[in-house]
């Protein structure tokens, strides 16, 4: 069980931090919206940096989770 809920946490954690991080780069460098992020909140690009390490955070906490050995493999 600690891996399934690992696994879907870090899966969550590269969709949004690949969302925050294509929405950041599309306002800096080319002035336009890519993504689905811009659909839900307009957020300035600096906000799209908190998303990246938001998903940064679920893709360690998932890896964390899944690595973590459960009461039954330590015995």
């Amino acid at each position: 069980m600690r891996a399934t809920i690992g696994y879907t946490l870090e899966s969550i954690g590269y969709v949004v931090g690949a969302q925050g991080l294509v929405s950041f780069a599309s306002q800096t460098f080319f002035g336009t919206e890519w993504g689905w992020l811009h659909k839900i909140a307009d957020l300035p690009p600096a906000a799209y940096l908190g998303i990246v390490a938001a998903g940064l955070a679920l893709v360690a906490a998932g890896a964390r989770t899944r690595r973590t050995p459960g009461p039954r493999e330590l015995a």
